[in-house]
């Protein structure tokens, strides 16, 4: 069975990367995620699956546990997510997760190829979101359909689900509006982000905001006896990365899988100034800081308040304190029991597949996982193909990865539902 199951695999292998490729010539920015949404509907279709579109609406925070949509308002009323399920009644045994939305390509021209316009070369497929994540939708819809190619009545007597949701890159509110609102979940859940086959079972706290910087202003034929707003916003970034460079002495995270600082900061927008001869007198920093699982959200919250305050405090150009406000992520970290029974299995199947066992590791960023772990009490898991310069230009996907992942991921579910049909 296992021979035939690879075998399906590899015949469906094609099929399963130009499914990759209609999915990210679709811009799926947050609130434009419908149309990619819709292919992964129809594709899910094609294979036997029942599919669901669930309203999602644009109020940010339901209940206070993932982040703050500051674009709701911006909004289309229409947006919806996907579930697509084996058919049947009751509840479901098994669910993979994975997030239709991408982070902006702002600047096409420093791509080798437009970013929405994907393109293979030397066995990867480029393009925004070929890896993070539309990759696991590929390795998902591919496992998927060679176990019912292999094992049809295992769509015919297991409930399993698959949900496509959004906002994952900003807020959360997808995954957790998928269960708050329309009760998608089940005892185990697979997140098929890119993991380069290896199992992520945790990830550290995040926290976004948005500093508000004040300073002197003038005319620039003075601007060398005058520090601006940006000048004092690049120092208290410094400061906090110095400041964060103390809280992993005391805080350290050895589940990480490298030696990177665990909790980075990131300045991620700049914005400054009303006129080119005019000091800035105004910026606004657009931050995104790791924190410790230890912390919760609140906790983080006011000890990067305090070491704003203290940095200004210390600095006499600051002329007013900088004002702090929450701007999207407000997550918690997460870790998943290494003695979980997801873990274990996953773990085992991929030891079948490959011949060896997987890379089990956390990271210095979050995923949806922390959902399910943290809220709902529900083992989550990260696994997925190998992606390149996530986030970045000319991000890429390993093809040979998606064949590889769909490899594991089917036998993982074939070992769950023969567990569940002959008992422990």
């Amino acid at each position: 069975m296992l021979s035939q199951l690879d075998k399906a695999i590899h015949a469906n292998a094609e099929a399963a990367f130009d499914f990759l490729e209609r999915l990210v010539r679709e811009r799926s920015v947050v609130g434009q995620e419908q149309a990619a949404l819709n292919i992964f509907a129809q594709e899910a279709q094609k294979i036997g699956l029942v599919v669901e579109r669930l309203p999602f609406s644009n109020d940010p925070d339901p209940d206070g546990r993932a982040g703050v949509n500051q674009s709701a308002s911006q909004l289309s009323p229409d947006r919806f997510q996907v579930l697509a399920t084996t058919p049947g009644q009751g509840p479901l045994t098994l669910l993979l997760n994975g997030h239709m939305d991408v982070v902006p390509a702002n600047a096409p021209q420093t791509w080798t190829n437009p970013p929405f316009e994907p393109y293979r070369h030397k066995g990867r497929l480029f393009g925004r979101g070929a890896a993070d994540m539309k990759s696991g939708f590929a390795v998902g819809l591919l496992a998927l359909r060679a176990l019912r190619d292999t094992v049809p009545e295992l769509f015919a007597t297991h409930r399993l689900g698959f949900v496509a949701v959004v906002e994952e890159e900003c807020t959360g509110n997808g995954t957790l509006r998928s269960i708050v609102d329309h009760m998608v979940s089940a005892p185990e859940v697979i997140v098929l982000e890119p993991t380069d086959l290896g199992l992520l079972i945790g990830g550290v706290g995040v926290l976004w905001i948005d500093v508000s910087i004040v300073s002197g202003s003038g005319h620039a034929q003075s601007a060398d006896g005058q520090v601006n707003a940006v000048e004092l916003g690049m120092r208290l970034v410094a400061g906090l990365k110095r400041w964060l460079t103390g809280v992993a002495e005391n805080h350290p995270e050895p589940a990480l899988a490298s030696n990177r600082t665990p909790y980075a900061l990131n300045l991620g927008k700049v914005q400054a100034g009303d006129w080119t001869s005019s000091v800035a007198s105004v910026a606004s920093f657009s931050i995104r800081i790791g924190f410790p699982r230890a912390w919760t959200t609140d906790m983080a919250e006011v000890e990067v308040h305090k070491a704003v305050a203290g940095i200004a405090a210390s600095d006499p150009d600051f002329p007013v304190q900088p004002v702090v406000s929450l701007s999207g992520f407000r997550a918690t970290g997460y870790l998943l029991d290494r003695d979980a029974p997801l873990l274990r299995d996953l773990s085992a199947a991929h030891l079948e597949t490959h011949g060896r066992d997987p890379n089990v590791y956390a990271v210095g960023a979050t995923t949806d996982a922390r959902t399910y772990l943290n809220g709902f009490g529900i083992p989550a898991i990260c696994f997925g193909a190998t992606g390149y310069d996530l986030h970045g230009i000319d991000e890429s996907v390993d093809l040979q990865s998606i064949i590889d992942a769909a490899r594991t991921l089917a036998r993982f579910i074939l070992m769950r539902f023969s567990q569940k049909s002959t008992g422990p």
